[in-house]
């Protein structure tokens, strides 16, 4: 089964999704709720057009071998630096199919089978978290909890869940300020200063993972508030138009803070040569979330499976093509602006 025959059971059971052979942001720009973007959703765009814009510099004068794929973060080791991304209110955007619960209670422990992790997704209904918390603390804490930028009460009685879970480390998507759905709801959400952020993670008592970095400055703050990664995201492209593209500003924000934290990246990664390209430009791993969407609504469990052994094979495959034996040999010279 590849992605292709996952997403072709998946279209006429997301909703809005129209499960696009090529997941670029143009069928669904501007649609939010629903899968696409506030604004026009020219970002959601470029985030895909910038990857394909990254050439790769072939070179098969190497020592022949089969490439290891695997990495080791948060101590401990998975298939490929690959993790699901988070996705919240499924049914406000992808239809009734599923609700967060079955969603989880299918991608939880499908990544951690197939061998990596999923990060999971918050919504207004505190039902979200708790059943995330509870799915991820069954399978033995492989997840990341990712916490919605809510009042300061709110938090820490999600974070009080997330020790609960053992889930072995946080996260909070800060750019989900900007989500039209959040804005005037009960529990407020918005920005964080970096001493409230400071506050959070210190409370959180796990490794602690920002994500919604775009610019140093952001990176350099999200450093000084104490976490242990950041994500350089732009929620997708969804929240703000006119936004660089996330493969655009990665470089200048690993030059800054590459060894001070981890480095994740996502918007518009597909395939395992779009993760060979984050790597070389600076990342120490990725966040794919609407393939993983598709894969769960298309074929549950085995998609997951189908769709992380296709980017294995496809990410190895470019290693070897590039003489890369390791993800520490995938170096930026290997790679074409």
């Amino acid at each position: 089964m590849t992605y292709q025959d996952i997403a072709a059971q998946a279209r006429g059971q997301m909703g809005p999704c129209k499960a696009c052979a090529v997941c670029d942001g143009r069928a669904c720009r501007g649609t939010i709720p629903g899968p696409g973007a506030k604004g026009v959703g020219d970002c959601a765009i470029r985030n895909y057009a910038a990857w394909q814009a990254v050439h790769v510099n072939m070179d098969t004068l190497c020592e022949p071998g089969t490439p290891d794929t695997s990495c080791t973060m948060l101590g401990h080791t998975f298939k490929v630096p690959v993790f699901a991304g988070p996705v919240g209110a499924v049914q406000l955007h992808y239809g009734t199919k599923y609700d967060d619960l079955a969603y989880n209670d299918i991608l939880v422990p499908a990544c951690r089978d197939a061998g990596i992790l999923a990060f999971t997704g918050d919504g207004t209904n505190p039902a979200v978290m708790e059943a995330a918390c509870r799915v991820i603390g069954a399978n033995a804490g492989f997840g990341v909890p990712t916490v919605k930028p809510w009042d300061t009460a709110t938090v820490a009685r999600k974070m009080a869940l997330v020790r609960e879970s053992g889930a072995f480390a946080a996260a909070m998507d800060i750019d989900a300020a900007g989500l039209p759905f959040l804005k005037n709801l009960d529990p407020p959400a918005g920005s964080k200063t970096v001493e409230q952020l400071g506050e959070i993670i210190r409370d959180a008592g796990v490794p602690f993972i920002v994500k919604g970095i775009m610019t140093v400055k952001g990176a350099e703050k999200a450093v000084q508030a104490g976490a242990t990664g950041i994500v350089v995201s732009n929620h997708g492209g969804r929240v703000l138009d006119g936004t660089p593209a996330t493969a655009e500003v990665l470089p200048e924000i690993a030059k800054a803070v590459k060894g001070r934290a981890l480095i994740l990246v996502d918007g518009g990664i597909r395939t395992g040569l779009d993760v060979f390209r984050a790597l070389a430009l600076g990342a120490d791993a990725v966040l794919i979330a609407r393939p993983f969407v598709t894969a769960v609504y298309g074929a549950g469990a085995e998609g997951v499976k189908a769709y992380v052994d296709q980017l294995a094979a496809e990410l190895a495959d470019t290693m070897a093509m590039c003489g890369a034996k390791t993800l520490a040999d995938i170096t930026p010279d290997m790679v074409r602006l």
